[in-house]
Protein backbone atom coordinates (compact mmCIF):
# COMPACT_ATOMS: atom_id res chain seq x y z
CA UNK A 1 0.00 0.00 0.00
CA UNK A 2 2.71 2.53 1.05
CA UNK A 3 4.84 1.25 -2.22
CA UNK A 4 1.22 2.46 -4.34
CA UNK A 5 1.28 6.55 -2.48
CA UNK A 6 4.48 6.47 -3.13
CA UNK A 7 4.53 6.30 -6.75
CA UNK A 8 1.08 8.23 -6.82
CA UNK A 9 2.85 10.70 -5.30
CA UNK A 10 5.88 10.80 -8.00
CA UNK A 11 3.72 10.81 -10.55
CA UNK A 12 1.37 13.88 -8.86
CA UNK A 13 5.00 15.16 -8.83
CA UNK A 14 6.19 15.04 -12.50
CA UNK A 15 2.72 16.60 -13.33
CA UNK A 16 3.14 19.85 -11.55
CA UNK A 17 6.58 20.17 -13.01
CA UNK A 18 4.74 20.61 -16.17
CA UNK A 19 2.18 23.59 -14.84
CA UNK A 20 2.40 26.37 -16.66
CA UNK A 21 1.64 29.69 -15.66
CA UNK A 22 -1.09 31.86 -18.14
CA UNK A 23 -1.94 34.51 -16.20
CA UNK A 24 -1.46 35.13 -12.49
CA UNK A 25 -2.22 32.57 -10.25
CA UNK A 26 -3.97 30.47 -13.00
CA UNK A 27 -1.96 27.46 -14.94
CA UNK A 28 -2.32 25.32 -17.51
CA UNK A 29 -2.04 21.62 -16.59
CA UNK A 30 -2.18 19.67 -20.05
CA UNK A 31 -5.55 20.62 -21.30
CA UNK A 32 -7.19 21.98 -18.08
CA UNK A 33 -6.76 25.62 -16.34
CA UNK A 34 -6.15 25.21 -12.38
CA UNK A 35 -6.77 28.16 -10.60
CA UNK A 36 -4.66 28.33 -7.67
CA UNK A 37 -5.97 30.72 -4.69
CA UNK A 38 -9.52 28.77 -5.25
CA UNK A 39 -8.46 25.59 -6.08
CA UNK A 40 -10.51 25.37 -9.01
CA UNK A 41 -10.42 22.98 -11.74
CA UNK A 42 -11.29 24.05 -15.34
CA UNK A 43 -11.86 21.62 -17.95
CA UNK A 44 -14.17 21.76 -21.65
CA UNK A 45 -15.46 20.53 -24.46
CA UNK A 46 -15.77 17.44 -23.79
CA UNK A 47 -18.34 16.06 -26.40
CA UNK A 48 -19.04 12.77 -24.85
CA UNK A 49 -21.53 10.80 -27.10
CA UNK A 50 -19.49 12.27 -30.76
CA UNK A 51 -18.19 8.44 -30.77
CA UNK A 52 -21.29 6.84 -31.09
CA UNK A 53 -22.41 10.02 -33.32
CA UNK A 54 -19.54 8.79 -36.30
CA UNK A 55 -20.42 5.30 -35.71
CA UNK A 56 -23.83 6.21 -37.21
CA UNK A 57 -22.57 8.09 -39.85
CA UNK A 58 -20.56 5.22 -40.50
CA UNK A 59 -16.80 6.45 -39.88
CA UNK A 60 -15.19 3.80 -37.97
CA UNK A 61 -13.09 5.11 -34.95
CA UNK A 62 -11.23 2.75 -32.16
CA UNK A 63 -14.05 2.44 -29.62
CA UNK A 64 -11.96 4.17 -26.84
CA UNK A 65 -12.86 7.85 -26.65
CA UNK A 66 -14.83 7.63 -23.72
CA UNK A 67 -11.67 5.85 -21.85
CA UNK A 68 -9.58 8.18 -23.41
CA UNK A 69 -11.43 11.25 -21.90
CA UNK A 70 -11.71 9.57 -18.34
CA UNK A 71 -8.00 8.93 -18.24
CA UNK A 72 -6.73 12.51 -18.98
CA UNK A 73 -9.42 14.07 -16.61
CA UNK A 74 -8.45 11.87 -13.79
CA UNK A 75 -4.27 12.53 -14.25
CA UNK A 76 -5.68 16.35 -14.12
CA UNK A 77 -7.66 15.52 -11.16
CA UNK A 78 -5.02 13.35 -9.12
CA UNK A 79 -2.18 16.23 -10.33
CA UNK A 80 -4.35 19.59 -8.91
CA UNK A 81 -6.54 18.09 -6.09
CA UNK A 82 -9.19 20.53 -6.49
CA UNK A 83 -11.59 21.44 -4.11
CA UNK A 84 -14.18 22.32 -6.91
CA UNK A 85 -14.72 21.08 -10.94
CA UNK A 86 -16.23 23.33 -13.56
CA UNK A 87 -16.99 21.90 -16.66
CA UNK A 88 -16.62 25.22 -18.92
CA UNK A 89 -19.36 23.57 -22.05
CA UNK A 90 -20.38 21.08 -24.51
CA UNK A 91 -20.26 18.47 -22.09
CA UNK A 92 -22.47 16.59 -24.34
CA UNK A 93 -21.80 16.42 -28.33
CA UNK A 94 -25.48 16.11 -29.89
CA UNK A 95 -27.62 18.93 -30.24
CA UNK A 96 -30.94 16.77 -29.97
CA UNK A 97 -32.33 14.46 -27.20
CA UNK A 98 -29.87 12.59 -25.20
CA UNK A 99 -28.83 9.02 -26.54
CA UNK A 100 -28.59 6.03 -24.97
CA UNK A 101 -24.87 5.80 -25.43
CA UNK A 102 -24.30 9.91 -23.86
CA UNK A 103 -26.52 9.21 -21.07
CA UNK A 104 -24.49 6.12 -20.15
CA UNK A 105 -20.87 8.06 -20.99
CA UNK A 106 -22.28 11.06 -18.84
CA UNK A 107 -23.71 9.58 -16.14
CA UNK A 108 -20.69 7.25 -15.65
CA UNK A 109 -18.33 10.31 -16.41
CA UNK A 110 -19.91 12.75 -13.57
CA UNK A 111 -20.48 9.89 -10.98
CA UNK A 112 -16.65 9.30 -11.26
CA UNK A 113 -15.56 13.08 -10.98
CA UNK A 114 -18.09 13.40 -8.07
CA UNK A 115 -15.89 11.51 -6.11
CA UNK A 116 -12.92 13.47 -6.40
CA UNK A 117 -14.47 17.60 -6.22
CA UNK A 118 -17.39 19.96 -6.31
CA UNK A 119 -18.91 20.05 -9.60
CA UNK A 120 -20.63 22.75 -11.10
CA UNK A 121 -21.69 22.46 -15.31
CA UNK A 122 -21.45 25.30 -17.53
CA UNK A 123 -24.21 25.56 -19.97
CA UNK A 124 -22.59 25.37 -23.65
CA UNK A 125 -23.92 25.24 -27.03
CA UNK A 126 -24.27 21.58 -27.27
CA UNK A 127 -25.95 21.27 -24.02
CA UNK A 128 -29.23 22.06 -25.15
CA UNK A 129 -30.91 18.99 -23.18
CA UNK A 130 -28.39 17.97 -20.42
CA UNK A 131 -30.44 18.96 -17.63
CA UNK A 132 -32.51 15.78 -17.10
CA UNK A 133 -29.45 13.72 -16.35
CA UNK A 134 -27.75 16.80 -14.20
CA UNK A 135 -30.94 16.80 -12.02
CA UNK A 136 -30.51 13.04 -11.21
CA UNK A 137 -26.90 13.42 -9.82
CA UNK A 138 -27.60 16.55 -8.12
CA UNK A 139 -25.13 18.98 -9.99
CA UNK A 140 -25.81 22.65 -10.87
CA UNK A 141 -25.91 23.59 -14.42
CA UNK A 142 -25.21 27.51 -15.00
CA UNK A 143 -24.42 30.21 -17.82
CA UNK A 144 -21.14 31.40 -15.73
CA UNK A 145 -19.37 30.94 -13.12
CA UNK A 146 -17.34 33.74 -11.17
CA UNK A 147 -14.04 32.73 -9.03
CA UNK A 148 -13.24 35.91 -7.70
CA UNK A 149 -12.53 38.30 -10.51
CA UNK A 150 -12.94 35.50 -12.68
CA UNK A 151 -15.71 35.17 -15.52
CA UNK A 152 -15.46 31.36 -16.80
CA UNK A 153 -18.21 31.26 -19.76
CA UNK A 154 -18.06 28.72 -22.47
CA UNK A 155 -17.58 31.71 -25.13
CA UNK A 156 -20.20 31.02 -27.88
CA UNK A 157 -22.16 34.07 -26.93
CA UNK A 158 -21.39 37.39 -25.44
CA UNK A 159 -22.63 37.86 -21.99
CA UNK A 160 -24.17 41.06 -20.22
CA UNK A 161 -24.70 41.16 -16.69
CA UNK A 162 -22.70 43.15 -14.14
CA UNK A 163 -20.26 39.75 -13.01
CA UNK A 164 -19.41 39.97 -16.51
CA UNK A 165 -18.72 43.66 -16.27
CA UNK A 166 -16.53 44.06 -13.22
CA UNK A 167 -14.43 40.75 -13.87
CA UNK A 168 -10.50 41.15 -15.25
CA UNK A 169 -10.32 38.13 -16.51
CA UNK A 170 -12.35 35.76 -18.88
CA UNK A 171 -12.07 31.74 -19.29
CA UNK A 172 -13.82 30.49 -22.22
CA UNK A 173 -14.04 27.43 -24.33
CA UNK A 174 -16.24 26.76 -27.75
CA UNK A 175 -13.20 27.48 -29.69
CA UNK A 176 -10.89 24.47 -29.93
CA UNK A 177 -7.65 26.24 -30.77
CA UNK A 178 -5.30 24.34 -32.14
CA UNK A 179 -2.27 24.90 -34.44
CA UNK A 180 -0.82 22.47 -37.49
CA UNK A 181 3.12 23.08 -37.34
CA UNK A 182 5.38 21.45 -40.44
CA UNK A 183 8.25 19.39 -39.85
CA UNK A 184 9.59 18.32 -43.33
CA UNK A 185 6.85 16.52 -45.60
CA UNK A 186 4.75 16.34 -41.87
CA UNK A 187 2.24 18.11 -40.70
CA UNK A 188 1.46 17.56 -37.08
CA UNK A 189 -1.88 19.63 -35.41
CA UNK A 190 -1.37 20.49 -31.70
CA UNK A 191 -4.00 21.48 -29.55
CA UNK A 192 -2.93 24.77 -27.53
CA UNK A 193 -4.34 27.76 -25.46
CA UNK A 194 -4.77 31.53 -26.20
CA UNK A 195 -4.27 34.13 -23.69
CA UNK A 196 -4.58 37.84 -25.07
CA UNK A 197 -7.18 40.73 -24.29
CA UNK A 198 -10.93 41.41 -24.75
CA UNK A 199 -11.47 44.73 -24.47
CA UNK A 200 -9.08 45.80 -21.46
CA UNK A 201 -9.77 42.32 -20.11
CA UNK A 202 -7.61 39.26 -19.27
CA UNK A 203 -8.65 36.18 -22.11
CA UNK A 204 -7.74 32.77 -21.83
CA UNK A 205 -9.50 30.26 -24.69
CA UNK A 206 -9.02 26.67 -23.63
CA UNK A 207 -8.59 23.76 -26.09
CA UNK A 208 -10.78 20.68 -26.32
CA UNK A 209 -10.54 17.79 -23.84
CA UNK A 210 -11.84 15.24 -25.92
CA UNK A 211 -9.29 13.72 -28.01
CA UNK A 212 -11.43 13.79 -31.38
CA UNK A 213 -11.52 17.36 -31.28
CA UNK A 214 -8.22 18.40 -32.62
CA UNK A 215 -9.65 22.11 -32.90
CA UNK A 216 -9.63 24.66 -35.73
CA UNK A 217 -6.27 25.91 -36.99
CA UNK A 218 -5.85 29.17 -35.49
CA UNK A 219 -3.42 30.22 -38.55
CA UNK A 220 -5.46 29.24 -41.19
CA UNK A 221 -8.91 28.85 -40.18
CA UNK A 222 -12.17 31.73 -38.88
CA UNK A 223 -12.66 31.92 -35.46
CA UNK A 224 -15.84 31.02 -33.51
CA UNK A 225 -16.12 32.64 -30.73
CA UNK A 226 -17.41 36.58 -30.25
CA UNK A 227 -14.67 37.02 -27.50
CA UNK A 228 -11.83 36.99 -30.36
CA UNK A 229 -11.18 39.89 -32.50
CA UNK A 230 -9.56 38.02 -35.51
CA UNK A 231 -7.23 41.53 -36.63
CA UNK A 232 -6.19 41.55 -32.85
CA UNK A 233 -5.28 38.12 -32.82
CA UNK A 234 -1.98 37.79 -33.88
CA UNK A 235 -1.06 39.62 -30.76
CA UNK A 236 -2.30 36.57 -28.81
CA UNK A 237 0.27 34.67 -26.67
CA UNK A 238 0.22 30.66 -28.08
CA UNK A 239 0.89 27.60 -25.36
CA UNK A 240 1.56 24.65 -27.52
CA UNK A 241 0.15 21.00 -25.73
CA UNK A 242 2.77 18.27 -26.15
CA UNK A 243 4.55 16.28 -24.06
CA UNK A 244 4.36 19.46 -21.97
CA UNK A 245 3.16 22.91 -22.30
CA UNK A 246 5.41 25.02 -24.54
CA UNK A 247 5.42 28.90 -24.71
CA UNK A 248 6.04 29.80 -28.61
CA UNK A 249 5.30 33.27 -28.03
CA UNK A 250 2.67 35.78 -30.01
CA UNK A 251 1.12 33.96 -32.78
CA UNK A 252 1.86 36.43 -35.10
CA UNK A 253 5.77 34.77 -34.84
CA UNK A 254 4.06 31.37 -36.18
CA UNK A 255 3.67 32.49 -39.03
CA UNK A 256 6.41 32.35 -40.03
CA UNK A 257 7.36 28.38 -39.09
Amino acid sequence: MLQVKVIKLFNILICMNNFVELSKGIFAVDVGLFLEESSTLIIGDIHLGQEENLQKQGILIPQNQYLQVLKTTIKIIEATNPKIVIINGDLKHNFGNITGGEWDEISKYLKTIKKYAKMIIIKGNHDLILKPILDKLKIDLVRFYLVGNIYVCHGDKLPDNKEFSHSKTIIIGHEHPAIKLRDGARLETYKCFLVGKYNKKNLIVMPSLNPLKEGSDILNEKTLSPFIDEKKLKNFEVYIIGEKIYDFGKLRNLDQL
